[in-house]
């Protein structure tokens, strides 16, 4: 038992910052992007090493074009502000981390992909636009500050969420309770097919033995019919020319990607990459795509060969695409019904299709128009807990909604919904954004 941190370490201040609200009727409050953008301004005026970590790959391109942009206007280089996130080059990644450890670079702005298991030196502050999710990953990315004996410095800025809001305004919760317990499912079948790949690399499996699941056999046979394994006398065997872990994504249950290529002056030159399942959200035809402070329009998006033609612009706006999602219940495992609403829990298929996307102006963060994506619907198998109103309450609200129309039962689901999706990540050890709701009638 290792109960004493022998680090260097030391005195740490932790802010949490609530932006002022603008608008008491609607409870606005200041932006979020361009209240940590002016906070760490000043820091970087007084040359204070700094990590700022953003809830979503487009608002951590954002707050890197708010950051350069600063800069430019003060007459310093760029360079000293550099963003990170998945889709980043590796060759561009190392660059990136060898520039924080030499302290050549001053700030980076970074989804949650610099919380750990990278070495980027010893930094001074940490901004954190928006409550990552969990208490364990708030600590996790405050302390990316203060990794000597120096003082630091964790700011947390709240959205306008109402988890951050309940966050930011009960900090004994905060403080008081114990970091969550990492939760994980051995028997989901993407991780379980990839970690038998990787074992049966290291040695063959024998007919009859145990890797603490049910679903070896199977999935050994699947192997097989794939040409990764080969049996001979009850022994599987690897037998694929290509080294395991190259198929497999620590951030992802896909390695399907697809590049983004730069085509200005007519030169084509990949620039960046991206998981097929974010492809409908950020690289449609008609996109702006951010890169490290560039701006990039999609001109082609060659979905057969997972390809992306992008051309360097210079826009007074960033695109933000909307997206529809339906469901399908394939099977019910487990069903209850309590407080005339059925509990339910089984397979389902889930279509999400983008349908449009916006273009939102810089600073303003204003709406100034809006395209059509044409992308086919994604599909996922998996599983899901839903509430269902029993068949009486349902006829009763129904019947009020007819004789009253000021009563909308469809707006008092996706209320529901809306509360459901703040409310679960305070009990469920997950990322608020891997939760979504869908409210039908």
């Amino acid at each position: 038992l290792v109960d004493n941190n022998g680090s260097p370490q030391g005195e740490k201040h932790f802010l949490f910052y609530n932006p002022p609200v603008i608008n008491k009727e609607l409870g606005i409050r200041k932006s979020l992007i361009k209240e940590v953008a002016r906070f760490v301004a000043y820091f970087l005026n007084y040359n204070i090493q700094t990590i700022i970590f953003a809830r979503s790959r487009l608002t951590t391109e954002v707050l890197t074009s708010y950051l350069k942009d600063f800069l430019a206007k003060t007459g310093r280089s760029k360079d000293i502000v550099r963003g990170y996130r998945g889709g980043y080059l590796p060759n561009l990644r190392h660059e990136i981390e060898k520039g924080l450890k030499e302290g050549e670079i001053k700030g980076v702005v970074s989804t949650n992909a610099l919380e750990l298991g990278i070495d980027i030196g010893q930094l001074d502050a940490c901004f954190m636009a928006g409550y990552p999710g969990t208490i364990s990953s708030t600590w996790q990315q405050a302390g990316r500050a203060g990794r000597r004996s120096n003082s630091s410095i964790a700011i947390l800025v709240a959205s306008s969420n109402p988890l951050d809001q309940f966050v930011i305004n009960h900090p004994d919760y905060f403080f008081g309770e114990s970091p969550e317990s990492a939760v994980i499912d051995p028997d989901n079948l993407s991780i379980l097919v990839s970690h038998i790949r990787c074992a049966s690399f290291e040695l063959p499996f024998e007919e009859g033995e145990d890797f603490g699941t049910k679903k070896l056999r199977d999935v050994l046979e699947y192997l097989e019919k794939e040409g990764v394994l080969h049996c001979v006398e009850k022994k599987w065997y690897w037998m694929s020319e290509i080294y395991p872990t190259e198929e497999i994504s620590l951030r992802s249950a896909s390695v399907d990607n697809f590049v983004i290529i730069d085509t200005t002056d007519q030169q084509e030159q990949v620039i960046g990459e991206m998981d097929k399942a974010s492809v409908p959200t950020l690289i449609y035809e008609g996109a702006i795509y951010l890169h490290e402070g560039e701006q990039y329009a999609i001109h082609r998006l060659d979905y057969q060969n997972q390809k992306a033609y992008a051309e360097k612009v210079k826009v007074n706006y960033y695109t933000d695409a909307k997206t529809e999602t339906n469901i399908k219940v394939l099977d019910v495992f487990e069903k209850s019904e309590e407080l005339n609403m059925e509990h339910a829990y089984g397979e389902v298929a889930i279509t999400t299709v983008s349908t449009c996307y916006k273009k939102i102006k810089f600073y303003t963060h204003e709406n100034i128009g809006f395209g059509e994506i044409s992308l086919p619907p994604e599909e996922m198998h998996t599983t899901a807990y839903w509430l269902a109103l029993a068949d009486d309450s349902r006829e009763l609200l129904k019947r009020l909604e007819s004789e009253d129309t000021s009563f909308n039962l469809s707006s008092g689901l996706l209320a529901l919904s809306n509360v459901l999706i703040n409310v679960v990540p305070l009990y469920v050890m997950c990322d608020p954004q891997d939760i979504r709701a869908v409210s039908e009638v």
